[in-house]
């Protein structure tokens, strides 16, 4: 914390440059939800369409077929919609949470057939809450 600042985010530089740390490719992650659910009764496939839906209203996006991610200015914020999805769980198949930050998931490469693709950003407009 900078002295004299009233703000913990705020960092000066032995240069004595400033500037604030809050936002970083370290701090911002991105939750991955991978989930492989039965749909063999009308039950299931209800249960399945309640969480895929959940999940693009709390501000997922399909990855892949039962791959979907979100991006989260903070790990506070990505431990918030963590929860609600465990909310949204349903009884039967399994669910599997993944956090990583914003800097790991530049580093994945992704493929579609031999060509290679580029990785989603993060938002465009900065996320206040």
């Amino acid at each position: 914390m900078c002295p004299g600042s009233a703000n913990p985010w705020r960092k000066q530089h032995r240069t004595g440059s400033t500037h604030f740390t809050r936002i970083s490719e370290y701090r911002a992650v991105w939750v991955m939800v991978l989930f492989d659910l039965p749909v063999t009764t009308a039950a299931t496939r209800k249960a399945y369409t309640h969480f895929h839906k959940g999940l693009l209203k709390d501000g997922f996006s399909m990855w892949q077929f039962s791959v979907y991610v979100r991006h989260c200015a903070s790990d506070e914020n990505g431990t918030v919609h963590i929860e609600r999805v465990e909310r949204m769980m349903p009884k039967a198949g399994k669910v599997s949470i993944l956090v990583i930050t914003e800097k790991q998931m530049a580093s994945v490469r992704t493929f579609w057939g031999a060509v290679k693709q580029d990785n989603p950003g993060g938002p465009l407009q900065l996320e206040l809450f």
